[in-house]
């Protein structure tokens, strides 16, 4: 084994903030040096040297219970490691740290071992002092000084004088799809503090993502441990800048002093935060055509020019374009969860009404905006959404901010009888897509012995008695919508910023995308008021009172007596980030809606407070116009059920999958 010098000539880095990036092969590395994992005092070895200079080193960590390391047992560790992560390469073997949690303070290191290490070309190996009494008379000693436990996988060490400091690594991954706003790591300062990572690949104009090992989270029992998850850039992360899609927000708001208690709970449970993805300004929804202070984002399905939708829209479109994200966190007020989950053939999910806090994230509307969960596989999608959301009621939403009966999550075993069919909304315009769902209903209903009721949503609206006060439903409904998601947006964010920017450029107006500004500059404020909103508030509380009586309604062993099925408003047909292409009759603007309906079928949900969830059936064939080849869109359907029945839904995703209905999804051009 080479000794201790030769490893101060074996990477070379670059300083970024507190911490260096590096490439070993054409992969490339960022360690965090501001705040080490753990720090060893370097003892004396035969044939190694303390040096005085600073030098980095890749490194792996290898924790044993046993009493002997063997060389079986080292090959067996080392190819689960590289088996079991992307992060790990064979690079990180020039060194090696072995520890041991066996309560005998005497391991020892044998023969085989000794020679497999020569095989695997170690240069340098360093043994824990306190468990390695007799050690080899070419290993270098290191006793811990910090109290931070050290996990086993990947790190670079930087060593400086008689220390080694164990450095958190990261392989950087390009945002090749420009899905992100920027990566982010946590600096490990004990006080789940994050920092944006500033590096950009600048051949493809693309941030680069940090993503940890997947090994060290191998022993950690928490449920989301080791998880990679992207956050919609409207929650406050500790340490990073919040934009909400606006340039003009980052100039007047400062760099987040604490977490959003939803994602702080992501990070409890175990996940970590790569990074923040692009959304539509302020939540709107912005159609890509419209999008100004940031590039619309690329979704990697079909020719490369399908929209993300919004606003949501990053966070669909990196799920479905990357390997090693895991899930994606974003809001859903109108349809900014499911229609991003639609157009990239995603698993995603508004849920009910008050699931979930929305303290910490700029609002749209306080008592409708709701917090959803993306993923490729439904079984994992499904795990991870009912740890996150939790079974207890610690971070509903608050009753007087929904103006809704306190949420209840009955546990249940048994699923809804019957499917509700709205037929205005079917069949899908493209009859390749409407088999698909026909196919998948048929399998479902015989699978969980349900029957399939048509009846005619729109029509059941009109003509019922929602309101004392009015018959006219259509008109009160969308009064409510316009007066919940306006008063609130022009109460903390427009009136706020206008007033900010002013006093910082002269009285200025601040810029903001088109259709905000023609949105806050033409705001009625005899309708857009806070005594409207209460009113509004109530109005939706007795319209969801009804549809929970009259459509979805509740039912003791199943939670919702029925689902209603639901298109996420496609048809089976492409949506363009040209505007010009969606005119053509093969193609689909998301704002449209079949004209039997009054309103889009994912703003059910949205009126409602009701769980709707997207889910992947399969693709079909579309002649792009972009490509001028045959391509695949993918079809998805929606499945709705009461308010408080979001875990009865997510068991029955999990037995549609093991049964074979459902499956998971891939990345890239195409999902199935």
């Amino acid at each position: 084994m080479a000794p201790i010098y030769i490893l101060y000539l074996l990477i070379l880095g670059w300083a970024v903030r507190e911490g260096i990036t590096y490439d070993l092969g054409d992969v490339t590395y960022f360690a965090n040096s501001l705040h080490p994992q753990a720090i060893g005092q370097i003892g004396s070895s035969k044939g190694s040297e303390a040096a005085e200079a600073k030098a980095y080193t890749p490194i792996t960590v290898i924790i044993t219970n046993q009493s002997v390391v063997t060389g079986g047992f080292l090959e067996e560790t080392i190819d689960a490691y590289l088996a079991g992560d992307d992060v790990f390469f064979e690079q990180f073997l020039t060194s090696i740290y072995i520890t041991s949690t066996s309560s005998i303070r005497s391991v020892t290191i044998d023969k085989t071992a000794l020679k497999y290490f020569d095989q695997i070309g170690v240069d340098q190996l360093y043994l824990d002092a306190t468990v390695f009494r007799k050690a080899p008379s070419h290993a270098i000693s290191v006793r811990m000084s910090s109290q931070k436990a050290l996990q086993p996988g990947p790190y670079t060490a930087l060593l400086l004088g008689t220390t080694v400091h164990f450095l958190d690594t990261y392989r950087l991954y390009i945002d090749q799809y420009r899905d992100f706003i920027t990566g982010s790591y946590p600096i490990n300062d004990g006080l789940d503090t994050y920092a944006p990572l500033l590096s950009m690949h600048s051949q493809t104009w693309a941030p680069m993502i940090p993503v940890p090992s997947r090994i060290h989270f191998w022993n950690d029992p928490r449920p989301l441990a080791g998880k990679r998850v992207a956050i919609k850039d409207l929650f406050d992360v500790k340490g990073l800048q919040t934009s909400a899609g606006s340039q003009a927000w980052i100039h007047t708001h400062p760099i987040a002093d604490s977490t959003a208690p939803a994602i702080q709970r992501l990070i409890d449970l175990g996940a970590v935060l790569v990074g923040k993805y692009k959304m539509a300004q302020f939540a709107a929804s912005a159609s890509p055509w419209d999008w100004v202070d940031a590039q619309h984002p690329f979704n990697p399905r079909g020719d490369g020019y399908l929209t993300c939708a919004g606003s949501s829209s990053g966070g669909g479109c990196s799920i479905a374009a990357y390997a090693w994200l895991d899930h994606a966190i974003g809001t859903d007020t109108g349809s900014s969860m499911r229609r991003p989950a639609a157009v990239s053939g995603t698993y995603g999910n508004r849920p009910s009404q008050g699931m979930m806090s929305l303290e910490g994230a700029v609002p749209l509307s306080w008592a409708g905006d709701t917090v959803g969960v993306f993923g490729r596989d439904p079984l994992a999608w499904s795990q991870f959404a009912k740890s996150w959301y939790g079974s207890e009621p610690e971070l509903h939403q608050n009753t007087s901010i929904t103006g809704l009966p306190p949420l209840s999550l009955p546990k249940t075993h048994a699923f809804p009888s019957r499917i509700l069919y709205p037929d205005e909304y079917f069949p899908m315009p493209n009859p390749a897509a409407q088999d698909l769902l026909t196919s998948t209903l048929s399998r479902l209903t015989t699978l969980f012995n349900m029957t399939v009721t048509h009846f005619n949503l729109s029509a059941t609206i009109t003509d019922a008695a929602i309101f004392p006060d009015t018959t006219d439903n259509w008109d009160r409904l969308a009064n409510n919508t316009i007066v919940l998601t306006t008063w609130p947006q022009y109460h903390d964010v427009a009136q706020p910023l206008i007033s900010a920017w002013a006093d910082q450029h002269d009285g200025r107006f601040p810029p903001v995308d088109p259709g905000i500004r023609y949105l806050w500059t033409n705001l009625d404020f005899n309708v857009t008021n806070a005594e409207n909103y209460e009113a509004a508030v109530q109005s939706r509380a007795e319209s969801i009172e009804w549809f929970e009586r009259e459509i979805l309604r509740f039912d003791a062993d199943a939670c919702s007596e029925a689902l209603l099925v639901c298109d996420a408003g496609t048809g089976g047909l492409p949506s363009f980030r040209e505007s010009r292409l969606n005119e053509d009759p093969n193609a689909t603007f998301l704002s449209s809606y079949p004209d039997g309906a009054v309103i889009p079928c994912v703003t059910i949900c949205a009126l409602f407070g009701c769980a709707d969830f997207t889910i992947p059936l399969g693709q079909v064939p579309y002649s792009s116009p972009v490509t001028m080849v045959t391509e695949q869109w993918p079809v998805v359907f929606n499945l709705i059920a009461r308010r408080g029945c979001d875990f009865m839904l997510f068991d029955l995703v999990e037995r549609m999958a093991e049964e074979g209905i459902i499956a998971e999804v891939k990345t890239g051009r195409t999902a199935f």
